[in-house]
């Protein structure tokens, strides 16, 4: 019974202390003093910008670069752009969720937005620069914050989850530079 009683206690003061750690920390996040949350990814792909935003901007085809997304639907009608709404299924470390997201920036060729409308709630900012006529730059900015702790889980999924999506963006990379080298008659070796 002793057992039972302090095993109870340590749970007490377990979540009393990840409750107090999680206010503290999201009051810090709030002021602009603590960790940002938000994963930053950011790659240059050899494409033009119109090339790379018809990669990015085809909600449909995705889920080739995005390997955490199994599938996803559209569920408004088109054309996309601000309003339209979709899921996804999600999986990550066997963990999978259906994602509801809405797009509320649509800026062709230059800046794609969602924002995450079901258990996670957050945005995702993808935005194109042309560097010169033949490279693009490609800036992702991703916040999901979970449904429990949520200060304390961006923080711990902030460097797992942004591994993962610059990976996703190599994808990308090598999917749009491939594409395109296709396109202009050479291979990926001779078309830069």
């Amino acid at each position: 019974m002793t057992r039972l009683r302090d095993l109870a206690f340590l749970a007490v003061a377990g979540v009393g202390a990840a409750v107090t750690a999680e206010r503290w920390l999201g009051s810090i996040i709030a002021s602009g003093d603590g960790p940002d949350p938000t994963m930053k990814m950011v790659i240059a792909i050899d494409a033009p910008i119109e090339t790379v935003w018809e990669a990015i901007s085809d909600i449909e085809r995705q889920p080739l670069w995005m390997r955490e997304m199994k599938s996803v639907r559209l569920l408004t009608p088109g054309p996309v752009g601000v309003g339209t709404r979709g899921e996804a299924d999600v999986r990550i470390f066997l963990i999978g969720v259906v994602d509801p997201v809405e797009i509320d920036q649509y800026e062709p060729p230059v800046a794609f937005g969602i924002r995450h409308v079901g258990v996670f709630a957050g945005s995702g900012r993808i935005r194109l620069e042309a560097l010169d006529a033949r490279r693009t730059l490609v800036r992702w900015d991703e916040r999901l914050i979970p449904p429990a702790f949520p200060n304390i889980g961006q923080i711990l999924q902030k460097p797992i989850l942004g591994a993962i999506f610059q990976a996703d963006l190599e994808r990308l990379k090598e999917m749009v530079e491939a594409r395109h080298a296709e396109a202009i008659g050479g291979t990926g070796a001779d078309a830069g």
